[in-house]
């Protein structure tokens, strides 16, 4: 079983970003982290490596939920959603919140990752 959801689109890489950045806000998540993958390990380690952003997702009324049933829950916190370039597509890929939230077996949390997978699955249905 996969642990995330995604999609290949026809672009150019900073257009994607942008374009899942502003599905992603129509969604209700905003971005609080936006980490240039690429960038940092030209920097870190002296290596190439493909375009790649990871985008820290978060929607505030699914994380205050979630936090109220299970303040733990932050360490798993934002979700992540990752644009990177493979071969003349670019893809974009979300984690599944169903299968992040199957660690604190707890079903009160169901509705909340079945909420944020709807949510991730019309923003990738978006690109």
């Amino acid at each position: 079983m996969s642990y995330t959801h995604q999609t290949r689109v026809h672009g150019e890489f900073d257009d994607v970003v942008s374009t899942t950045i502003d599905a992603l806000e129509d969604e209700g998540f905003g971005v609080l982290c936006d980490i240039d993958v690429r960038e940092t390990l030209q920097q870190k380690l002296d290596e190439d490596f493909r375009q790649y952003r990871i985008l820290g997702a978060c929607n505030p009324r699914l994380a205050y939920q979630g936090l109220e049933t299970d303040l733990d829950l932050g360490t798993v916190l934002p979700c992540n959603v990752v644009v990177y370039d493979d071969a003349d597509h670019v893809v974009v890929s979300a984690v599944d919140p169903q299968r992040l939230l199957e660690i604190a077996a707890d079903d009160a949390l169901d509705p909340i990752g079945e909420d944020a997978l709807e949510r991730f699955e019309r923003v990738l249905e978006s690109l």
